[in-house]
C-alpha cells in the first residue's frame, strides 16, 4: 500500500460583522497589524422545523496595507468578507497562564459595507464616498476635474474586480 499524502490546504473563507472596531499597531520594526473580531451568523432549522440562529465568533488579523485599510474603514458593526487561512499562536495572559489562539491570517478583505452608510459625515459635506478594498487605485475624486481617463479594457477591468471579486458585488445587505 502507498502512503497517502494530506495536501497543503489551508483556505478560510467566512462573512461576518465585526464585534468592535479593530485594533491598530506597528510592530518593533514597523510593520502595522490590526486584529478583530467577527461575528458570523448561521440561520437554520430545527429537527422541530424551528428556525435557529448560530454565531461562531472569529478573529482575524491583517498585516501591511491590507491593516492600514481596515484601520481607515472598518469600525464595529461593518460586515466584511474574509479570505485567508487559519493560524494559531501561543501568548501568555498577565495572570501568567500559556493560550493557544487560532484566527484567520487574512489573504483578502471585502468590506461589504457601502462607505456612506458607515460614516454619514462624509455625505453631508457633498463628499463622493469611496469604498476602495482595491489599494492600486484612487478614489475617484483625486484626479482633475478637467481630465478624463479611459475606459480599461474588458480584461483590465476583469482583474482590477477579481482582485477583491469573491462573487458577491451585487449582494445587498
Amino acid at each position: 500500500m502507498t502512503d497517502l499524502r494530506m495536501p497543503d490546504i489551508n483556505t478560510v473563507v467566512i462573512a461576518g460583522n465585526l464585534t468592535r472596531d479593530p485594533s491598530f499597531r506597528k510592530t518593533t520594526n514597523g510593520t502595522p497589524v490590526a486584529n478583530f473580531w467577527i461575528a458570523s451568523n448561521r440561520k437554520f432549522k430545527d429537527n422541530t422545523g424551528q428556525w435557529r440562529e448560530n454565531v461562531c465568533y472569529v478573529g482575524v488579523v491583517a498585516w501591511y496595507r491590507l491593516a492600514e485599510s481596515c484601520a481607515e474603514n472598518l469600525v464595529k458593526g461593518s460586515a466584511v468578507l474574509v479570505e485567508g487561512e487559519l493560524q494559531s499562536r501561543s501568548l501568555r495572559t498577565e495572570e501568567g497562564r500559556n493560550r493557544n489562539i487560532v484566527e484567520i491570517k487574512a489573504r483578502r478583505i471585502q468590506f461589504l459595507n457601502k462607505h456612506d452608510e458607515l460614516s454619514e459625515s462624509a455625505e453631508e459635506e457633498g463628499e463622493q464616498s469611496y469604498s476602495g478594498p482595491d489599494f492600486d487605485m484612487k478614489p475617484p475624486d483625486s484626479a482633475p476635474h478637467n481630465e478624463t481617463k479611459p475606459e480599461p479594457d474588458s480584461e483590465a477591468r476583469n482583474l482590477m474586480r477579481g482582485k477583491f471579486d469573491f462573487g458577491y458585488e451585487e449582494l445587498e445587505l
